[in-house]
Protein backbone atom coordinates (compact mmCIF):
# COMPACT_ATOMS: atom_id res chain seq x y z
CA UNK A 1 0.00 0.00 0.00
CA UNK A 2 2.61 2.89 0.89
CA UNK A 3 4.12 1.96 -2.47
CA UNK A 4 0.74 3.28 -4.21
CA UNK A 5 0.98 6.16 -2.26
CA UNK A 6 3.87 7.26 -2.75
CA UNK A 7 3.28 6.41 -6.61
CA UNK A 8 0.76 8.90 -5.91
CA UNK A 9 3.25 12.04 -6.35
CA UNK A 10 5.05 11.02 -9.66
CA UNK A 11 1.01 10.67 -10.95
CA UNK A 12 0.60 14.64 -9.77
CA UNK A 13 4.08 15.64 -11.67
CA UNK A 14 3.11 13.70 -14.74
CA UNK A 15 -0.88 14.29 -14.93
CA UNK A 16 -0.57 18.38 -13.43
CA UNK A 17 -2.38 19.82 -16.29
CA UNK A 18 -4.82 17.18 -15.98
CA UNK A 19 -5.36 17.31 -12.65
CA UNK A 20 -5.63 21.53 -13.26
CA UNK A 21 -8.40 21.32 -15.51
CA UNK A 22 -10.34 19.04 -13.35
CA UNK A 23 -9.65 21.21 -10.27
CA UNK A 24 -11.91 24.06 -12.50
CA UNK A 25 -14.46 21.72 -13.05
CA UNK A 26 -14.37 21.29 -9.30
CA UNK A 27 -14.33 24.40 -8.34
CA UNK A 28 -17.79 25.28 -10.86
CA UNK A 29 -19.66 22.24 -9.84
CA UNK A 30 -18.66 23.37 -5.82
CA UNK A 31 -18.90 27.09 -5.57
CA UNK A 32 -21.78 27.52 -7.70
CA UNK A 33 -24.05 25.68 -5.32
CA UNK A 34 -22.16 27.22 -2.56
CA UNK A 35 -22.73 30.86 -3.89
CA UNK A 36 -26.08 30.08 -4.31
CA UNK A 37 -26.91 28.37 -0.75
CA UNK A 38 -25.41 31.94 0.14
CA UNK A 39 -27.25 34.34 -2.08
CA UNK A 40 -30.44 32.37 -0.41
CA UNK A 41 -29.81 31.23 3.19
CA UNK A 42 -27.76 33.97 4.35
CA UNK A 43 -30.38 36.91 4.35
CA UNK A 44 -33.12 34.37 4.99
CA UNK A 45 -31.18 33.01 8.56
CA UNK A 46 -30.24 36.74 9.35
CA UNK A 47 -34.32 37.68 9.37
CA UNK A 48 -35.34 34.70 11.23
CA UNK A 49 -32.85 35.32 13.49
CA UNK A 50 -33.45 38.75 13.66
CA UNK A 51 -37.21 38.45 14.26
CA UNK A 52 -36.40 35.67 17.06
CA UNK A 53 -38.18 33.63 15.07
CA UNK A 54 -38.33 30.26 12.99
CA UNK A 55 -35.53 28.46 15.34
CA UNK A 56 -37.67 25.14 14.50
CA UNK A 57 -37.51 25.75 10.96
CA UNK A 58 -33.41 26.25 10.87
CA UNK A 59 -32.93 23.08 13.24
CA UNK A 60 -35.19 20.80 11.09
CA UNK A 61 -33.54 21.97 7.88
CA UNK A 62 -30.14 21.85 9.20
CA UNK A 63 -31.25 17.78 10.49
CA UNK A 64 -32.74 17.01 7.29
CA UNK A 65 -29.34 18.11 5.60
CA UNK A 66 -27.15 16.04 7.83
CA UNK A 67 -29.73 12.70 7.11
CA UNK A 68 -29.98 12.92 3.65
CA UNK A 69 -26.91 11.59 2.25
CA UNK A 70 -25.23 13.33 -0.90
CA UNK A 71 -25.50 10.12 -3.45
CA UNK A 72 -29.12 9.54 -2.41
CA UNK A 73 -29.74 13.08 -3.02
CA UNK A 74 -28.43 12.14 -6.47
CA UNK A 75 -30.20 9.22 -7.13
CA UNK A 76 -33.58 11.15 -6.04
CA UNK A 77 -32.97 14.07 -8.60
CA UNK A 78 -32.08 11.59 -11.47
CA UNK A 79 -36.01 10.99 -11.36
CA UNK A 80 -36.74 14.72 -11.96
CA UNK A 81 -33.78 16.76 -13.79
CA UNK A 82 -31.37 13.41 -14.99
CA UNK A 83 -28.27 12.73 -15.22
CA UNK A 84 -25.81 16.17 -15.61
CA UNK A 85 -23.74 19.04 -14.07
CA UNK A 86 -27.81 20.56 -12.61
CA UNK A 87 -28.10 17.43 -10.78
CA UNK A 88 -24.90 17.36 -9.38
CA UNK A 89 -24.81 21.31 -8.58
CA UNK A 90 -28.80 20.79 -6.67
CA UNK A 91 -27.21 18.40 -4.39
CA UNK A 92 -24.77 20.09 -3.42
CA UNK A 93 -26.89 23.14 -2.94
CA UNK A 94 -28.85 20.79 -0.59
CA UNK A 95 -25.62 20.32 1.22
CA UNK A 96 -24.41 23.35 1.62
CA UNK A 97 -27.88 25.23 2.56
CA UNK A 98 -28.60 23.95 6.29
CA UNK A 99 -25.49 25.45 7.49
CA UNK A 100 -25.26 28.47 6.10
CA UNK A 101 -28.89 28.74 6.81
CA UNK A 102 -28.61 27.29 10.77
CA UNK A 103 -25.38 29.66 11.25
CA UNK A 104 -26.79 33.06 9.81
CA UNK A 105 -29.67 32.26 12.10
CA UNK A 106 -28.05 31.91 15.24
CA UNK A 107 -25.32 34.47 14.47
CA UNK A 108 -28.32 37.53 14.65
CA UNK A 109 -30.71 35.16 17.09
CA UNK A 110 -28.13 34.63 19.70
CA UNK A 111 -27.00 38.74 19.57
CA UNK A 112 -26.96 40.49 22.99
CA UNK A 113 -30.35 41.12 23.97
CA UNK A 114 -29.49 44.08 26.17
CA UNK A 115 -27.08 45.92 23.54
CA UNK A 116 -30.18 45.55 21.06
CA UNK A 117 -32.51 46.95 23.44
CA UNK A 118 -30.02 49.95 24.28
CA UNK A 119 -29.74 50.24 20.49
CA UNK A 120 -33.80 50.33 20.11
CA UNK A 121 -33.67 53.05 23.64
CA UNK A 122 -31.20 55.22 21.85
CA UNK A 123 -33.85 55.90 19.14
CA UNK A 124 -32.54 53.21 16.61
CA UNK A 125 -34.84 51.66 14.11
CA UNK A 126 -35.03 47.64 13.90
CA UNK A 127 -33.57 48.29 10.72
CA UNK A 128 -30.48 50.19 12.15
CA UNK A 129 -30.41 47.70 15.05
CA UNK A 130 -29.90 44.62 12.69
CA UNK A 131 -27.12 46.73 10.47
CA UNK A 132 -25.60 48.22 13.48
CA UNK A 133 -25.36 46.05 16.34
CA UNK A 134 -26.54 42.40 15.52
CA UNK A 135 -24.95 42.05 12.14
CA UNK A 136 -21.36 43.54 13.20
CA UNK A 137 -21.45 40.55 16.04
CA UNK A 138 -22.97 37.89 14.41
CA UNK A 139 -20.39 38.18 10.79
CA UNK A 140 -18.02 35.57 12.34
CA UNK A 141 -20.91 33.33 12.80
CA UNK A 142 -22.00 33.88 9.41
CA UNK A 143 -18.94 33.24 7.85
CA UNK A 144 -17.90 30.04 9.92
CA UNK A 145 -21.36 29.36 8.36
CA UNK A 146 -19.79 29.38 4.96
CA UNK A 147 -16.70 27.80 5.73
CA UNK A 148 -17.97 24.79 6.74
CA UNK A 149 -20.21 24.76 3.90
CA UNK A 150 -17.56 25.51 1.68
CA UNK A 151 -15.43 22.88 2.79
CA UNK A 152 -18.30 20.31 2.82
CA UNK A 153 -19.23 21.38 -0.54
CA UNK A 154 -15.65 21.02 -2.36
CA UNK A 155 -15.12 17.73 -0.50
CA UNK A 156 -18.37 16.01 -1.46
CA UNK A 157 -17.61 17.37 -4.95
CA UNK A 158 -16.48 14.12 -6.53
CA UNK A 159 -19.84 12.65 -6.05
CA UNK A 160 -20.88 14.71 -8.93
CA UNK A 161 -19.00 12.44 -11.58
CA UNK A 162 -21.99 9.72 -10.67
CA UNK A 163 -24.51 12.17 -12.14
CA UNK A 164 -21.78 12.86 -15.08
CA UNK A 165 -20.82 16.21 -13.91
CA UNK A 166 -16.76 15.66 -14.33
CA UNK A 167 -14.85 17.18 -11.72
CA UNK A 168 -11.78 15.33 -9.41
CA UNK A 169 -14.36 12.61 -9.14
CA UNK A 170 -13.77 11.32 -12.69
CA UNK A 171 -10.12 10.42 -11.18
CA UNK A 172 -10.88 9.44 -8.06
CA UNK A 173 -13.95 7.19 -8.87
CA UNK A 174 -12.13 5.58 -12.35
CA UNK A 175 -9.21 3.08 -11.40
CA UNK A 176 -9.43 1.36 -14.40
CA UNK A 177 -8.07 4.35 -16.31
CA UNK A 178 -5.97 5.88 -13.80
CA UNK A 179 -4.82 3.15 -11.17
CA UNK A 180 -4.64 3.09 -7.64
CA UNK A 181 -1.74 5.65 -8.25
CA UNK A 182 -4.61 7.92 -10.00
CA UNK A 183 -7.22 7.47 -7.22
CA UNK A 184 -5.11 7.94 -4.59
CA UNK A 185 -3.71 11.31 -5.89
CA UNK A 186 -7.25 12.72 -6.69
CA UNK A 187 -7.90 12.10 -3.27
CA UNK A 188 -4.84 13.74 -2.05
CA UNK A 189 -5.54 16.62 -4.48
CA UNK A 190 -9.35 16.95 -3.28
CA UNK A 191 -7.81 17.19 0.24
CA UNK A 192 -5.39 19.82 -0.35
CA UNK A 193 -8.38 21.68 -2.09
CA UNK A 194 -10.57 21.49 0.53
CA UNK A 195 -7.16 22.45 3.10
CA UNK A 196 -6.97 25.73 1.09
CA UNK A 197 -10.72 26.82 1.31
CA UNK A 198 -10.67 26.42 4.51
CA UNK A 199 -7.68 28.73 5.29
CA UNK A 200 -9.36 31.22 2.78
CA UNK A 201 -12.04 31.66 5.08
CA UNK A 202 -10.28 31.28 8.24
CA UNK A 203 -8.53 34.10 6.92
CA UNK A 204 -11.65 35.76 6.43
CA UNK A 205 -13.10 34.79 9.94
CA UNK A 206 -10.24 36.74 11.70
CA UNK A 207 -10.60 40.11 9.41
CA UNK A 208 -14.21 39.97 10.33
CA UNK A 209 -13.71 39.58 13.76
CA UNK A 210 -14.82 42.38 15.87
CA UNK A 211 -12.16 44.70 17.11
CA UNK A 212 -12.34 43.99 20.53
CA UNK A 213 -12.24 39.81 19.98
CA UNK A 214 -8.93 40.70 17.83
CA UNK A 215 -7.51 43.03 20.91
CA UNK A 216 -8.25 39.96 23.36
CA UNK A 217 -6.64 37.53 21.41
CA UNK A 218 -3.37 40.15 21.08
CA UNK A 219 -3.15 40.03 24.66
CA UNK A 220 -3.43 36.66 25.25
CA UNK A 221 -0.66 35.77 23.02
Amino acid sequence: MMKEIFGAFPFIAANFGMLMEKTSEHLIISLVPLLAAIVIGVPIGIWLGHIHKGEFLAVSITNIGRALPSLALIAILIGFVGIGMLNAMIALFLLAFPPILSYAFQAVNSADRDLTRAARGMGMTPLQVLNKVELPLGLPMIISGIRTAAVLTVSSATIATIAGSGGLGDVILNQVAYGIEGVLAGAVWVAILAILVDQIFALLLRVAAPTGVKQLRATTV
